[in-house]
């Protein structure tokens, strides 16, 4: 069941729609309008329609283009964008909220066992992400998919809301201590857990790394500008456990309460420049053409109740994980290693 909510501003006679905001955001980080209209999925008029509306609106343009140079956003765009992120920060972890509000309200009137696709809520991943693409041609439409929280998951798997939830634990001596943070959602007798694959985490930075940032302790350096990730998610847990392992708080970091949903949006975040670093794995990092610092290792993790491992849906979907073309594509993301075969054991074993 998909549902989205959406802020939307109005300055002035001008309302912000989410494809003005992105394409401000594509230019700021490519320097040239062609390819930021493109990356956002306009054609180069259109893209310059709303940069032409907007500017005529707020009496002063958004853009300026230099010849031989491309296009860069004017000192007003500059500052309308940090604005809006600035704003709309706190705003859209309430609208995330609402949404997983809503649906698990809709969710008791339309169990997941009366749809025929399997419901998977996720924490956000790239690799589950291809795999929606490449079955979303699919007329069995055998995944319905949901990004949110680690937490969030397992509450939802918790309440029959969903068949699968993913989520993921570091690969480190003390990750117990993160483990049982999720004791409540997982010490049901009934529930069982598969590895999927291994994730690389760690701090995504601007291309040559001018901050010259190495690890966690670094971040509360003076004039560093961090994004964050929301509270609830398995790398917002997991970034916590490292800030008080590094003996630092949360205040200590400029920019901590800046959150966003997904690890494509930090990395966003910091390749328009909005801020100097994340966390989250490397194959975002990656795709916005950022370096990134590795920090840890992680198991990215489905768990299930043994009742729907024996439902043919679900073991359709299952199989497909398992099958060559999807550990291939896996093990092409940068920092991916896919896990092969699936081995569900009882979910109390990684709590031990």
């Amino acid at each position: 069941m998909k549902i989205s909510g959406e802020i939307r501003w109005t300055i002035e006679g001008l309302t912000m729609e989410p494809r003005l905001v992105m394409l401000l955001e594509s230019i700021a980080r490519l320097g040239n309008l062609q390819g930021a209209a493109k990356t956002t999925g306009l054609s180069y008029r259109h893209a310059w329609g709303l940069l032409e509306a907007a500017a005529n609106e707020l009496g002063d343009p958004l853009v300026i283009a230099r010849q031989g140079r491309g296009t860069r956003l004017s000192p007003l765009a500059e500052r309308l964008l940090a604005g809006l992120v600035d704003a709309s920060g706190p705003l859209a972890a309430a609208i995330r909220e609402g949404e997983a509000r809503l649906r698990d309200t809709l969710a008791t009137a339309l169990p997941a066992s009366t749809t025929k696709a399997v419901v998977v809520h996720a924490s956000h991943d790239l690799a589950l992400a291809r795999l929606r693409d490449l079955m979303q041609d699919d007329q069995d439409k055998m995944l319905e998919l949901h990004f949110q929280g680690s937490l969030n998951c397992l509450s939802a798997l918790r309440r029959k809301q969903c068949d699968l939830a993913g989520f993921h634990l570091p690969v480190m001596p003390e990750a117990s201590v993160l483990a049982a943070q999720l004791r409540p959602w997982l010490r049901l007798k009934s529930l069982r857990v598969a590895r999927l694959f291994d994730r690389t985490q760690g701090l995504m930075v601007a291309t040559g790394n001018p901050k010259k940032l190495s690890t966690i302790a670094d971040l509360a350096r003076r004039g560093v500008r961090f994004v964050n990730r929301q509270t609830g998610s398995g790398t917002r847990l997991c970034f916590d456990f490292l800030l008080a392992q590094h003996g630092l708080r949360p205040g200590a970091i400029h920019g901590y309460a800046h959150e966003e949903f997904t690890h494509a949006a930090v990395a966003a975040t910091v390749a328009s420049g909005m801020a100097d670093a994340g966390f989250g794995i490397e194959a975002a990092a990656r795709e916005h053409s950022l370096a990134f610092v590795p920090v840890i290792q992680e198991h990215y993790y489905f768990a299930a109740r043994s009742t729907a491992l024996r439902q043919p849906r679900v073991n359709a979907l299952l199989a497909h994980i398992e099958s060559h073309a999807f550990q291939k594509l896996v093990n092409k993301l940068a920092g991916y290693h896919a896990g092969g075969v699936l081995d569900w054991r009882p979910a109390t074993e990684i709590l031990e």
